[in-house]
């Protein structure tokens, strides 16, 4: 079983505004007054239910927290075996939204793999606010509002997915909904609801219906889904870095561009800027234009980087920027590789660390699945 590094945040006082009847819990006057109200938050008790299942695999968890009641009293009492805090709060009898922000700034810092929260529409805001591409995130449902589909429907629902991550088991990425309402209006009997944006969200693996036949993907049909999801989500003026392989030869010729099967090329607009580029022009491109990678793994292998794709080098990958490195695979090919996790191998050690984790892979027309990374051995 491979490690898992897990963050986690507490909002301690999440859904206290609820039994007072607050409509929300933003603020630190709807605090108050739910106090004198006499008011209790459940979230400690609804944070214990939803990770006690965890103790089962806790060998395998690394934790990642924030001091006191925003995460690590409530690990330690669980009895957790690796706990590290990497954010203390401003003040140990309470927390606000700049500690959730700050908090959340120095856990992806330090390298996460999952952000576990525990909070409500607010809280999810705050993550947003000052989340970087790729965070990885999963709700505890603690809070009055939850209209963002950052949250897990349930309790019973957090553990599970955290131990198919850990088995390296292949778990589906989506696109969860920050949504936000105005407390005050809704006070007023006003439903003004916001959209903020989206954050990656882990879901029980689903498959695309039309591209399954008798319970197994067509994998032609898929690799199909995938060059189109991957064309259709290309952006203008962007400089594409194409990998090679069959499923990247689908991309180009689903452009109706002249392609390198076992090369890199370079497109820009739908159009081909560079056939077979090696290191020295792919570098001198990510240093002078906006670029992304778009690449496979090697099928039974699952290498990344570093086997027959030495034109991604260190310094190009760096340029580029691991935010902006797309992965193109069938749930097929990452079933083939058993479990296994992808390796990186630039030669670079501190830029293989930079590309662990959990990384999104397409694995069809609006589908993807969360896939681990780690470096060579």
């Amino acid at each position: 079983m491979h490690r898992i590094t897990l963050g986690l945040i507490i909002n301690p006082l999440a859904g206290i505004g609820g039994p007072a009847a607050l409509k929300g819990s933003d603020g630190a006057d709807t605090v108050a007054k739910a106090q004198i109200a006499g008011a209790v938050s459940q979230v400690v008790a609804r944070v214990t239910r939803a990770l006690q299942p965890l103790g089962e695999v806790a060998d395998g968890i690394s934790w990642k927290t924030c001091s006191g009641n925003m995460g690590q009293a409530l690990l330690s009492d669980q009895q957790f075996p690796d706990i590290e805090v990497v954010y203390v709060t401003q003040d140990a009898a309470s927390s606000s939204a700049t500690d959730t922000r700050r908090a959340v700034q120095q856990l992806q810092a330090s390298g996460i793999d999952l952000l576990i929260f525990a909070g409500g529409d607010g809280t999810a805001r705050d993550i947003y606010d000052v989340s970087s591409p790729g965070l990885v995130v999963l709700g505890i449902p603690c809070g009055v509002k939850m209209h963002s589909g950052v949250f897990a429907r349930h309790l019973q629902g957090i553990a599970p997915l955290v131990k198919e991550l850990l088995a390296s088991r292949l778990v589906t990425a989506t696109a969860g909904e920050v949504r936000d309402i105005d407390e005050q209006a809704l006070r007023e009997s006003v439903v003004n609801s916001r959209f903020y944006g989206e954050l990656l969200v882990p879901e029980s693996l689903r498959y695309v219906q039309h591209t399954k036949v008798a319970g197994r993907e067509v994998e032609a049909l898929v690799v199909e889904e995938i060059a189109a999801d991957f064309i259709d989500s290309m952006q203008v003026d962007c400089t594409y870095f194409i990998g090679s392989g069959t499923t990247m030869a689908r991309v180009m010729s689903g452009l109706n561009l002249t392609y390198t099967l076992l090369g890199v090329d370079v497109i820009k607009n739908s159009q081909l800027v560079q056939l077979d580029a090696n290191e020295q022009q792919l570098h001198q491109l990510a240093l002078s234009r906006s670029c992304s990678i778009a690449m496979t793994v090697i099928g039974g292998q699952g290498h990344l980087f570093g086997r027959g794709n030495q034109q991604f080098s260190a310094r190009v990958i760096e340029a580029v920027g691991a935010q902006n490195i797309d992965v193109l695979a069938t749930k097929s090919k990452l079933e083939g590789l058993a479990g296994e996790p992808f390796i990186v191998d630039t030669s670079d050690p501190s830029l293989d660390k930079k590309l662990t984790g959990l990384i999104k892979v397409r694995t069809g027309y609006e589908d993807a699945v969360f896939y681990r990374v780690i470096a060579q051995p």
